[in-house]
């Protein structure tokens, strides 16, 4: 038998080439009907898309990259990362691409750069950037380019699918200010990414309301080893103790309680600690941690998402903010 060709479902469905090639890359730009319809001809007609004529067609890899500009210890220690690809791949999953994982480890960028510019992928999503990044720009003057957060510049073009990471600190802050906290800390990631400054500005501005100062800013870099150090910092100060901190990701706080409890703080009795995340680590460390809980399994497929749409020709938002939700357990 022949095989069915795409114009051949296109008839069969009812509608346009291009209705059944959006159907087949997994747009959401098509309507119910025609998805049904479309389906229905493909299973009638047993219609399997070409992938390798299609790319000898249209240039295209149907291979879409995930640039995390990280070594491979934090990419592979942070839970942040397995949420985020989780979300990613099912969202692929309905499509007809795959996921390239481009880790930049101590690599400046060049070889990714090539990689992509000589046309290894159709597109690329970039997550955990910062501002010293710059071969990110190389990447997106290549390919269409959707970010996980916020850039650190915006600008009209970009496409980014972000957390509200201000809104989040202030809720955190807000928490430990009604169980009337008043000295109250904070551990953040580098002040070189958006996400970090965003929640710090969270934090301050609901201090400010409140007609209070930070009792510390400590940069712990988004990672357990560098939370404990902050830990230590915060103890050999001079300054005093806080009765509360505000810790930017889960797995800085599993590092600033180690170092706590091994001073003989106590948790929440003397320094009450509220997290950012609600990974698997916020119910792993005792006392169970409060914590902003942010949707990244939903990010990752928000991003897929946009990115698809940008590969099959639509105009999607150009900016998409997810909300956080504060879970209360027993840190705060």
């Amino acid at each position: 038998m022949s095989r069915a060709t795409i114009e051949e479902v296109a008839v069969a469905a009812g509608v346009s080439r291009s209705t059944v090639s959006r159907v087949v890359n997994g747009s959401d730009r098509v309507s119910p009907e025609a998805l049904e319809a479309v389906r229905a001809a493909i299973t009638r007609l047993n219609y399997v898309p070409n992938r390798a004529a299609r790319s000898l067609a249209s240039r295209q890899t149907h291979a879409i990259a995930l640039v995390v500009p990280e070594d491979t210890t934090r990419f592979f220690g942070d839970p942040f990362f397995a949420a985020i690809v989780s979300g990613i791949s099912a969202r692929l999953g309905r499509s007809d691409y795959i996921l390239n994982l481009l880790i930049a480890s101590d690599d400046p960028g060049d070889k990714m750069t090539s990689f992509v510019r000589n046309g290894g992928v159709d597109g690329a999503i970039i997550v955990s950037h910062h501002t010293g990044d710059l071969y990110v720009e190389r990447i997106a003057s290549a390919v269409p380019v959707v970010f996980g957060g916020r850039p650190m510049t915006v600008r009209p073009t970009d496409y980014f699918v972000d957390t509200d990471n201000v809104l989040g600190g202030r809720h955190a802050t807000e928490h430990l200010l009604g169980i009337g906290r008043r000295r109250i800390a904070t551990v953040s990631g580098p002040r070189t990414m958006p996400a970090a400054v965003d929640r710090i500005d969270g934090f301050r501005q609901a201090l400010a309301e409140a007609g209070l100062e930070p009792a510390g800013e400590y940069d712990g870099g988004f990672s357990e080893a560098g939370g404990a150090e902050a830990a230590r910092r915060m103890l050999t100060s001079g300054a005093g103790l806080p009765d509360a901190i505000f810790v930017a990701s889960d797995l800085m706080a599993r590092g600033v309680m180690s170092v706590l409890r091994g001073a003989g703080v106590r948790i929440p009795e003397d320094i009450a600690i509220v997290g950012f995340d609600d990974s698997h680590v916020a119910t792993s460390v005792d006392p169970a941690l409060t914590t902003v809980r942010q949707p990244m399994f939903a990010q990752g497929q928000a991003m897929a998402g946009v990115l698809l749409e940008l590969l099959a020709g639509g105009e999607p938002a150009h900016r998409t903010i997810l909300p956080t939700d504060l879970v209360v357990r027993e840190s705060a």
